[in-house]
């Protein structure tokens, strides 16, 4: 608990912590609730609600070689207020398309939010890198991880209250609203030239095309020149299919198997349990990463968590289903504060913003093969328990790859190791 109000005292800390926190609330709820809104609409067609999720997660690979190069070469400062302002304009255009009904319109603003909103995290995570002393990187991924716990909890059920309550219409003015209220505290840091610009100061139309290109080979040369960063982007693969398959897989299973008649209800339960679960695993996760290695972390939670997830696909009732779900759930912040505690710390700050913007599209690819492959196979292919078997199975899979590869880095994997320095 000293460590948290330690890192909190740190005032552009708490800002952009708190912008980050509000970001992502202005790109769950509205989303949340327009894909129940879909699911209500058109509910002999679940393949919309995966081309929903496949709309917030494509885009990356539209922008990915350029998000990383503009958050090293670019204010990052600027770029994270830019991203939240036009995100909220973006949000009024997605109310209107809605008001015409044009779904290949809605979908493509959709797509267009979501490739702005790509440009934030690196500028974000690269920013509090530069304002956090190397000790508290740990502490700062423990509290990025109880906003992501707090997501879990109350994400989807406050974008089913929205809906419920103020309309697909006002869960979106919802989303414009936090994504002003983000951008406004972006906007009152105090941040040193240094951390917002690492690499001196560019203007946007010095980023010629050579210029993305030269930047974008350096980081992938920098990624290839360390074992550590190959071994994980293979992790992050996987990761990816993971969130794709989470993203739709519990509405599934209760709208097709579980609870059909009432599986709106029920979703928030889930939602309550896997955040409940996320939550004491993040203070768990918080508490033992001081005794045990970072990566032996990462592991524990990957086996936990895939284990259960296989699980909880071979009961009938809801009870135990909730149950399964909860302890899957307690394995995933030990995998994200393992991984976000000594990130920042083997990084070079001037290759932040890069390092972020390879790992990002790796990620999105796999969970956008993902939700094509299920907006295409189900139901007509697979049944929803192929889906919890495919997705436990990777995360098992991935556990036991980090197990035989990581032990060697493990000197690496402290919070206090040196970064990678460029060469």
């Amino acid at each position: 608990m000293k460590k948290f109000i330690v890192v909190f005292q740190n005032k552009n800390f708490t800002k952009l912590f708190l912008a980050n926190f509000t970001s992502q609330m202005g790109s769950t709820i509205g989303l949340t609730a327009f894909m129940f809104f879909l699911l209500d609409r058109f509910s002999d067609q679940p393949m919309y609600a995966s081309i929903t999720e496949l709309m917030y997660s494509l885009p990356t690979l539209a922008v990915f070689f350029l998000v990383g190069v503009f958050a090293d070469r670019m204010d990052r400062q600027k770029i994270a207020f830019s991203c939240d302002w036009i995100s909220a304009v973006l949000s009024i255009i997605f109310l209107g398309t809605l008001i015409i009904g044009s779904m290949p319109l809605i979908f493509f603003v959709l797509f267009l939010r979501s490739a702005v909103q790509k440009f934030f995290f690196p500028a974000e995570h690269s920013m509090v890198q530069g304002i956090l002393k190397q000790d508290d990187y740990t502490t700062a991924a423990g509290l990025n991880q109880l906003v992501m716990s707090l997501f879990m909890l109350f994400g989807n059920g406050l974008g089913v209250l929205a809906y419920w309550t103020v309309g697909i219409y006002g869960a979106i003015l919802i989303d414009t609203i936090t994504f002003m209220i983000s951008a406004l505290l972006i906007r009152s840091c105090q941040i040193q030239e240094s951390v917002r610009m690492p690499n001196g100061k560019h203007r946007l139309k010095d980023l010629n095309i050579s210029t993305v290109f030269v930047d974008f080979k350096d980081s992938m040369k920098y990624i290839l020149q360390h074992g550590l960063l190959r071994t994980l982007l293979i992790g992050f693969i996987v990761f990816g299919v993971v969130n794709g398959g989470f993203s739709v897989m519990p509405v599934f299973i209760l709208k097709y198997k579980l609870a059909p008649e009432n599986y709106e209800q029920f979703s928030i339960i889930i939602g309550i349990m896997f955040g409940t679960g996320a939550l004491l695993g993040s203070v768990v996760a918080s508490v033992i990463s001081e005794k045990l290695k970072l990566h032996q972390l990462i592991i524990m939670g990957l086996i936990i968590t895939g284990s259960f997830v296989i699980l909880s696909s071979l009961v009938t009732s809801l009870v135990l289903f909730f149950v399964l779900v909860f302890i899957a759930a307690l394995g995933l912040p030990l995998v994200n504060i393992g991984i976000g505690g000594w990130m920042p710390s083997i990084v070079d700050p001037k290759m932040m913003g890069r390092v972020q913007g390879w790992i990002s599209p790796l990620m999105m690819l796999s969970q956008s093969l993902t939700l094509g492959f299920i907006a295409y196979s189900f139901p007509a292919l697979l049944k929803v328990e192929m889906l919890y078997w495919i997705v436990g199975g990777c995360l098992m899979l991935v556990g036991v790859f980090y197990a035989i590869a990581l032990p060697k880095y493990s000197r690496n994997l402290q919070p206090k190791s040196k970064p990678l320095t460029v060469s």
